[in-house]
């Protein structure tokens, strides 16, 4: 039950959804640190240490039952998060108690849970990718043969397709899933690695015997599915891995953004356009309005992700030594929120790519008004082949469409075409002849087999090797 009195952040209470929260509740984290205990009694007695098997049975039935008003109590006494823990775990496990924690530091738990929560977290951000992969796939392959005007400048330069433009968001969108992939694949382990990176008090424990204290680090790392841990640390990992993940993370931040804000434009021009629920209100004031609320929230909340890089950055660069404790505090925000956010952008996104819809009729009036200045320079081709000076043609034109502009600005159609095939300098043309160039698929290049290319080839390997990445949670958009 909530309490009223007390802040709760948005990214919990409006956007994120419940799995990614749940990956990042106090009571994950609680069951994964005594999981971790767990994993190093196990071994360690393994291993030969004198660790009653009543100890491991105690602890097993455990796991999931914390309680943590109990363990803010502890707190409040001891003012020591992971001790608070390890005393009320002791409490319901009091075989236990004498092996608990034996030869680690706090970071055995803080650091090895954070890296198992942000690979599970990572996977989930995968399946997301994959789900808007899959929408924009399908919108572009549906969308592909559809000319539409291209922008630079956000002025109209040549045609395009409506599918063309949607790969070069779905593009963006798989270097990301491509670079998650990576992270996941490859992302180490703490470890078992001692007070300052040193592993003294394991070695230790196992009387001086090295090969019992690296296989007692492999061993963990291997009972919660890492193939590796970190080579060397201090007291904790470097927290360039940190920076790294958060990175990737901007970069999921930095496609979204580009999408929401094209999508923004292109609703403006009514061309593309946002889902819209039958009841949803655009404005409070303005009746008639469908604006691009989505849209604009994925560019609010990337914003917000892609902050959060300057953090990840500033706290790898300013670690002392061994270990200072400057990153506790900034990492609890920052880690959560960033994965916290990019999980909303990519659930709005996921929600948006599939819903898309488009105005064929709006699309084919803009590329209207702008046709005869697309076949402007065929036309002067025409005319060079016709007998004309080059030169004098390509003035004649200039003067023309600057006055055609003129008068489109002022709300007059474009008539471009009339005014050309009524100057002299055309009059070895006839107005059929011009007009025969105004076929938009004329002006698209290679942009329908640009389409069918990147999906059938790179878009398709990558999103069956992503296959197993599904999103099952049924997250939902707060509209």
């Amino acid at each position: 039950m909530t309490e009223p009195q007390r802040y709760e952040s948005p990214l919990g209470t409006r956007y994120a959804s419940p799995a990614m929260q749940r990956l990042w509740s106090a009571q994950q984290r609680a069951g994964i640190w005594r999981r971790l205990w767990l994993a190093l009694a196990e071994e360690q007695r393994r291993l030969g240490l004198d660790i009653p098997n009543a100890a491991i049975v105690e602890m097993r039935a455990h796991l999931d039952d914390a309680d943590l008003e109990a363990v803010r109590r502890y707190e409040r006494r001891f003012r020591h998060d992971v001790m608070a823990h390890v005393h009320h775990f002791g409490d319901q496990a009091p075989a236990a108690r004498s092996f608990l924690h034996l030869g680690a530091t706090s970071c055995y738990v803080t650091d090895n849970a954070e890296l198992i929560v942000m690979r599970e977290a990572l996977r989930m951000l995968l399946g997301r990718l994959t789900a808007v992969g899959r929408s924009l796939a399908e919108f572009a392959q549906r969308t592909r043969e559809i000319p539409t005007v291209a922008y630079t400048h956000f002025q109209p330069a040549q045609l395009t397709t409506v599918g063309k433009r949607a790969v070069l968001w779905l593009q963006d969108f798989l270097l990301d899933a491509e670079a998650l992939r990576d992270l996941v694949d490859g992302l180490p382990f703490r470890g078992c690695k001692g007070v300052t990176g040193t592993q003294a008090t394991y070695l230790e424990l196992f009387h001086g015997d090295h090969e019992k204290v690296l296989q007692l680090d492999r061993a963990v790392g291997n009972a919660f599915g890492f193939d590796t841990t970190v080579p060397v640390s201090g007291q904790t990992y470097t927290r360039k891995i940190d920076s790294r993940i958060v990175d990737t993370l901007g970069g999921i931040g930095q496609s979204a953004a580009k999408f929401g804000t094209d999508l923004r434009l292109l609703q403006h021009e009514g061309e593309v356009l946002e889902p819209s629920e039958a009841d949803q209100i655009g404005s409070s004031a303005m009746p008639h309005k469908r604006n691009p609320m989505r849209a604009e929230r994925i560019c609010s909340l990337s914003r917000y992700l892609l902050a959060q890089q300057e953090t990840a950055h500033y706290t790898a660069a300013t670690q002392w030594l061994e270990r200072t404790l400057d990153d506790s505090a900034i990492r609890r925000l920052a880690l959560s929120d960033s994965f916290l956010a990019a999980d909303a952008v990519l659930v709005l996104c996921t929600n948006v790519s599939a819903g898309l819809e488009y105005s064929e009729a709006t699309i084919r009036r803009n590329v209207e008004r702008v046709m005869p200045f697309m076949a402007i320079e065929r036309w002067l081709m025409l005319g060079v082949e016709a007998g004309g000076d080059r030169q004098a043609l390509h003035e004649v034109m200039r003067q023309h469409s600057r006055e055609v502009s003129a008068a489109i600005a002022e709300g007059a159609p474009n008539d471009l075409l009339e005014r050309l095939a009524g100057d002299e300098a055309f009059a070895a043309l006839s107005a059929e002849q011009l007009k025969a160039e105004m076929d938009p698929l004329r002006y698209i290049g290679r942009a329908q087999q640009q389409v069918s290319e990147f999906l059938d080839g790179p878009v398709a390997q990558l999103l069956a090797s992503l296959a197993a990445y599904d999103v099952t949670d049924g997250a939902t958009v707060n509209v």
